[in-house]
């Protein structure tokens, strides 16, 4: 699950988007936190919508980790 949030400001009497962040929710298994950590560090790169937006808007993103039982 994730949820985002703009900061928007006027600028020249027009409302401009000028930061994002990006809040994902990942809910699995105690094994998995390592993998899940190493690829919320490099997904950005790899992802078509933040590298055509990011010279113009400021974006971060947070990973937090929901634990859950292994056999779930």
């Amino acid at each position: 699950m994730g949820e985002a949030v703009g900061e928007i400001e006027l600028e020249d009497n027009v409302l401009v988007i000028r930061r994002i962040h990006v809040r994902m929710k990942l809910k699995a298994g105690e094994s998995y936190k390592e993998t899940a950590t190493r690829v919320h560090g490099i997904f950005a790169d790899k992802c078509p919508v933040y590298r055509s937006l990011k010279a113009a808007i400021a974006m971060t993103t947070e990973l937090i980790f929901e634990s859950a039982s292994e056999s779930a």
